[in-house]
């Protein structure tokens, strides 16, 4: 819409883009994640809280799942994860992506220094609104003009995109404070760890085994 390529890329578009891609499905407010993590169920339960508020007066408001960096880290190597500046109302000031932290035994470092383990970061768990799809169909148009000379490999990506609102004051973003275990394969060392996490959630009856069998039930 409004947007012509015809170069080649090697990749995807990047975050923006790839809810841009849902625009025609998208009525209602909606949370995004990445497929490949895991989340736990307070998070989702407070962004199910907090989206329930959407009214006309609050299109602009966003939500975001804010996790302990200490429940984030990998056990073999640095991560990458949005460091997150809040106020005192856990509203987003800033969030920067910060490369190579590296779990230590009293908490992280990035490159040497200490960091907080209980600093807030993003795992990339949005709550938005309807609205912002026209405010991401804008970006994208931005986008292709900012970075006419690398087009073929930049990001559109999402929390870029939304630091960008923020700086702009179009948008607000609450932090929702959640203390669930991140789980990921970000090393290949990583999988055992997350194979037992699971069968840990099962054994405790978080989950089923057949994971949909208490809904079934539930019908």
């Amino acid at each position: 819409e409004g947007i012509e390529y015809h170069g080649e890329r090697s990749k995807p578009w990047g975050t923006g883009q790839a809810v841009l891609a849902c625009r025609d499905l998208i009525k209602e407010p909606f949370v995004v994640i990445n497929a490949d993590d895991y989340y736990g169920k307070e998070a989702f339960v407070q962004s199910h809280d907090f989206l329930e508020q959407y009214s006309p007066e609050r299109v602009n408001d966003y939500s975001l799942s804010g996790f302990l960096l200490k429940n984030t880290l990998s056990d073999f190597g640095g991560v990458t994860r949005g460091v997150c500046t809040v106020d005192q109302n856990d509203q987003l000031i800033d969030i920067q992506e910060t490369k190579n932290i590296i779990k230590t035994k009293d908490g992280a470092q990035v490159d040497g220094k200490s960091i907080d383990g209980n600093t807030y970061v993003s795992m990339n768990m949005w709550g938005l609104t309807p609205e912002s799809i026209d405010l991401l169909k804008q970006g994208f148009i931005e986008f292709f003009d900012q970075n006419k000379e690398q087009i073929d490999t930049a990001e559109f990506l999402l929390p870029t995109f939304i630091g960008e609102q923020l700086k702009k004051g179009t948008v607000s973003v609450k932090v929702l404070p959640t203390h669930d275990q991140w789980f990921g394969v970000t090393y290949k060392e990583d999988k055992p760890n997350v194979v037992a996490s699971f069968q840990k959630l099962i054994d405790e009856g978080v989950y089923q085994s057949d994971l949909f069998s208490d809904l079934k039930k539930a019908e």
